[in-house]
């Protein structure tokens, strides 16, 4: 590949996932899946080569993208995946984590893709050769373009490609290292699916008599020396509390709590603001409030898609045109100690 004249290509070229992008909407899967499925790439106006070469790093997506949630209903044209081989039979082998794969399921049970979307896979030639059948299985992803410097093949594939996620390929393991497929998963458990992991306990399968002991709300009282904004948080607000919004009238905190321990993103404390249709989640951590927001992306109870951010980030968009002191539980509240 070093030898192939790719015009304003970033070399070098080992160890990379070929970049090329003319003027098409870019969505690029976050690292490893830990904060989200995807986000899209938003070039900034009258962006120089540059500025485009540097969207294609993990710096730009960092500085030019934005998050796309389970529920922002984008539809994907054109997938291209990386590959470490593949056949003209569209029968392709990647790092071996399965990557790949998973975010194809998970774009699958968004509704972001369908089995006539178009799959491609852009390697050397070098990397297209015979691969036995045998070797693949059924959450496995197939091509139907092979993109070379010489060539294009259009594989003619019919083996049918994932049709979701197959939990039972999920280990407990990969489930704790991926906020978003826990949230994809309360979201088919809730459907009725067969969310049933790999090596899941099996007394931890059922909807039976095995159930969690029930977490206890107690009032705090009202403390007429303490502060408006509560002790401990300034100005900004803590960066390890939840801010979650949008809660239908009806809602209880035993709704809500049993979602999020089904979700694996118990907090400490949870304060409980019902007629203000808002709660507070408290970690003991930032980064732990960061992976409930991620994990928490698109949560509902019942028709109501909640809304789920870092209080302090809450603050920013009240403060430019919303109810500023939303995201900061009031000294009043009924808390619960999780």
């Amino acid at each position: 590949m070093e030898s192939q004249n790719l015009a304003d290509f970033p070399r070098p070229v080992h160890h990379r996932i070929p970049n090329f992008k003319s003027k098409k909407t870019l969505l690029v899967p976050t690292p490893r899946l830990r904060t989200g499925l995807f986000n899209k790439i938003t070039p900034p106006p009258g962006a120089t080569k540059d500025i485009l070469r540097k969207c294609a790093t993990s710096q730009g997506v960092r500085n030019y993208s934005t998050p796309v949630g389970l529920d922002s209903r984008v539809l994907v044209d054109l997938v291209v995946v990386g590959s470490v081989a593949v056949s003209e039979k569209g029968w392709r082998i990647g790092k071996g984590e399965g990557y790949a794969d998973l975010e194809y399921a998970m774009m699958v049970s968004m509704g972001a893709v369908s089995q006539g979307t178009p799959v491609v896979t852009i390697v050397h030639d070098c990397q297209v050769i015979d691969i036995p059948e045998a070797l693949l299985e059924d959450h496995d992803l197939t091509v139907d373009y092979i993109l070379t410097p010489t060539r294009v093949i259009a594989t003619g594939c019919e083996r049918p490609k994932p049709t979701g996620i197959l939990w039972c390929k999920i280990s407990c393991e990969v489930m704790g290292k991926i906020p978003i497929l826990r949230s994809l998963r309360y979201r088919e458990r809730q459907a009725g699916k067969d969310v049933s992991l790999q090596d899941e306990p099996r007394h931890l399968l059922g909807t039976g008599s095995q159930q969690p002991p029930p977490l206890s709300t107690v009032r705090r009282p009202q403390d007429p020396h303490q502060p408006e904004s509560c002790s401990g948080q300034g100005e900004d607000g803590p960066s390890n509390t939840v801010y979650i919004g949008n809660l239908p009238r009806d809602a209880r905190v035993s709704e809500l709590k049993k979602a999020l321990r089904e979700l694996g993103a118990v907090p400490q404390r949870l304060t409980w603001q019902g007629p203000k249709r808002r709660a507070f989640l408290h970690y003991k951590a930032p980064t732990s409030a960061q992976q409930a927001v991620s994990c928490l992306q698109g949560l509902r109870l019942g028709a109501a898609t909640l809304k789920v951010a870092l209080a302090r980030q809450q603050k920013a968009g009240d403060e430019t045109g919303g109810r500023a002191d939303e995201p900061y539980p009031d000294c009043h509240s009924a808390v619960s100690d999780l």
